[in-house]
């Protein structure tokens, strides 16, 4: 059991590692691409079982329900399943092939690197003053309208991503690579995946990916509120563009201004870190939501602020780092 745990440490930092210098190359295939064609493939056959003819709208959302959730076993089941069986016998084979498994797998996971690849592609647009590509750099990471974005709105929407996902692309996938492996980890993913692909709240998908929807608030609650924490103590040490103080009570104030339980958490932090506002109104599908600030408007936003969100993202997920590895030496030993 000690020598695994050592081999699982081993491939946790290595995996770390290599997704801070290589990122997620574009030529070949990615475990979550194949996870979303896994979900269309699966949605697809639901729903040619599913409903037949007409029947009653309470009848239709019921089983729309149980379709989502039969979305959710499956691909969850499928995800599992595969993990699983790579890792072992990779293990069985060699530890040393394990290990490298293990690394590719953890490497795959995580999204340090991507994330700040694409958000800094908005800035390098917005510094060059091309606002018309900086909008269509920045669509590519969110969920909004952004074709009528002016420069601090399409800067805006790339702090909020990096700000978000800082939480469910780096520290809550970290959290349960650190507890579960890869299996764990992919597991994650696999539902954060259906979230984006599924959770929405419209004639679609508001019945059949409310369980895909429900899961991934779940399992994002606690990592949610452990990377505010984390990105807090990473504004106290990331130097004078941050305000530890700030973060700290813009996160008691505002974490709570979102309609997600969970995505305001670390969005609350960047946004008192960076002494910025953050959110408020958003058109999506050419509609236009109500959505409460987060933060002050202290100062203006500016691109530089993108930058700024990524090194706040990197401490942050420094620290995470540093800290399960401590954990994982503790119980090891």
């Amino acid at each position: 059991m000690r020598f695994y745990m050592s081999c699982h440490m081993i491939a946790f930092f290595m995996g770390f590692l290599l997704d801070l210098v290589l990122g997620d190359p574009y030529c070949f295939p990615h475990p979550i691409r194949l996870i979303g064609k896994l979900i269309t493939e699966t949605e697809t056959i639901l729903r040619g079982i599913g409903i037949k003819g007409k029947e009653k709208k309470t009848n239709h959302n019921g089983k729309e329900l149980l379709l989502g959730l039969g979305l959710v076993f499956l691909v969850s089941v499928s995800v599992v399943a595969v993990t699983s069986f790579l890792l072992f016998m990779s293990y069985r084979v060699h530890p040393i092939l394990g290990v490298v498994v293990e690394c590719i797998m953890t490497y795959q996971i995580l999204a340090v690197k991507c994330l700040k690849v694409e958000s800094m592609k908005v800035y390098r647009c917005l510094k060059d003053g091309n606002l018309e590509q900086a909008r269509e750099s920045v669509s590519m990471i969110v969920g909004r309208d952004t074709e009528a974005l002016d420069e601090e709105g399409v800067a805006k929407a790339a702090i909020e991503t990096v700000a978000e996902n800082t939480s469910d692309g780096v520290i809550a996938p970290m959290l349960y690579l650190a507890l579960g492996g890869p299996v764990l980890g992919f597991l994650y993913k696999a539902v954060n995946t259906m979230d984006s692909m599924v959770g929405y709240k419209n004639e679609k998908y508001l019945y059949f990916g409310k369980a895909a929807a429900k899961l991934d608030d779940f399992v994002n609650f606690l990592p949610a509120r452990i990377s505010a924490g984390l990105m807090i103590a990473a504004s106290f040490l990331a130097g004078g563009d941050f305000s530890g103080k700030s973060a700290w009570q813009i996160y008691k104030r505002d974490r709570r201004n979102h309609a997600s339980p969970n995505s305001g958490q670390t969005e609350a932090v960047c946004a008192g870190a960076l002494s910025i506002r953050l959110a408020g109104d958003a058109s999506y599908f050419g509609k236009t939501v109500k959505k409460p600030y987060i933060g002050d408007a202290v100062r203006e936003v500016e691109y530089e602020d993108i930058k700024r969100a990524n090194r706040l993202m990197y401490m942050t997920a420094w620290i995470c780092e540093g800290l399960c590895l401590l954990v994982m030496y503790a119980l090891r030993s």
